[in-house]
């Protein structure tokens, strides 16, 4: 898994809570005819969520300047962020310090990628994380349902203290996670991933955090539009549906609703676009690719699985068409996608 996607995943986690939030939490009483059992779950619920989104919104109301380092399956990757916030905006640079060099920058929809090796600036449009709020907001979240949480003390993490949360799934269909967040405002500063053991398989953590920093959005933005001198690359994403396209999942997994799916053009590509179909239960995901078989021809074409900390990545055949799954879930859950992928009848 390279830096770059798990750390969209890790500052997703931005949406997870300090512990002083979850204690303080007021929670309107149950019906007097619910059972005891119901009524500390409908609790646990609506805390849970309440917290998740105060947690996300710690993430979109601090400046900060920070090195992130990622380590995953025996290797290790670093980058330095600039995130600014004004006005109920953000934007964020991203450079990475090992590996090869690109500076990424994300202003609301719009990412920038700078790729000097081949003098390249590639920008996309691509979703808001904001997804992950709304689904809380609107009721439709069962996150509580899949996860239970518990409070794991006080931590010190790159110079900030850190409340510690532990997620546990509740079946064998998710991992867990065990999240570090600043006292004060809930920004989540460490992550893990967790198996069924509590073994960790990924780490993302702030080696050195300096928060509220004189971080100027005018300046990001400048930095971000100043393509000149660079070839540009604008992949062609349209935005559809998985059934438009010809596609269902002829049973759904626990959990893991559709969020998202669109079509991916490149410049000069001839044939069918790609497809990428999208699921999430709120904290993990899951990403169904699906391509023409011809442009498989530099890789084997069998049934295939990798791994890579936690993220898993499985292959199949179906028709004339190669399906990729890869997420951040154990690989029996992975199964359970590519073996309900089909062509709609």
């Amino acid at each position: 898994m390279n830096f770059t996607s798990f750390k969209r995943f890790a500052l997703s986690l931005c949406a997870l809570s300090a512990m002083n939030y979850v204690a303080a939490q007021t929670l309107p009483s149950p019906p007097s005819n619910a059972s005891s059992a119901d009524a500390q779950a409908g609790m646990e619920s609506r805390g849970l969520n309440d917290w998740l989104i105060r947690m996300h919104q710690a993430s979109k109301n601090r400046s900060y300047i920070g090195t992130f380092v990622v380590s995953t399956g025996g290797t290790m990757s670093s980058a330095k962020i600039w995130h600014a916030c004004e006005g109920g905006e953000q934007i964020e640079r991203v450079e990475t310090l090992t590996g090869a060099p690109r500076s990424t920058f994300r202003h609301k929809d719009q990412v920038v990628t700078f790729i000097p090796e081949h003098k390249v600036a590639r920008i996309e449009q691509r979703d808001s994380l904001g997804r992950f709020p709304e689904l809380l907001q609107s009721g439709e979240s069962r996150i509580a349902d899949f996860y239970r949480f518990r409070q794991d003390g006080v931590d010190r993490v790159a110079g900030v203290d850190a409340d510690v949360v532990v997620l546990s799934p509740k079946d064998e269909l998710r991992f867990g996670f065990r999240l570090w967040a600043e006292r004060k405002s809930g920004l989540v500063i460490k992550a893990q991933t967790l198996d069924a053991n509590a073994r960790v398989l990924e780490q993302a953590a702030f080696s050195e955090l300096q928060l509220d920093a004189p971080v100027r959005m005018d300046r990001l933005a400048q930095m971000m539009g100043n393509t000149e001198g660079w070839r540009i690359e604008k992949p062609q994403l349209l935005k559809t549906t998985a059934y438009a396209e010809g596609w269902v999942l002829k049973t759904p997994v626990a959990g893991f609703n559709s969020i998202s799916c669109f079509k991916r053009l490149l410049p000069g590509q001839a044939g069918d676009a790609s497809l990428q179909w999208i699921f999430s239960d709120g904290l993990a995901s899951v990403s169904i690719f699906i391509e023409p078989i011809e442009r498989q021809r530099q890789r084997p074409l069998r049934e295939a699985g990798a791994s890579m900390g936690a993220t898993q990545m499985l292959g199949r055949q179906v028709d004339t068409y190669w399906i990729t799954v890869v997420g951040e879930v154990p690989i029996t859950t992975l199964r359970l996608f590519a073996g309900s992928v089909q062509r709609k009848k």
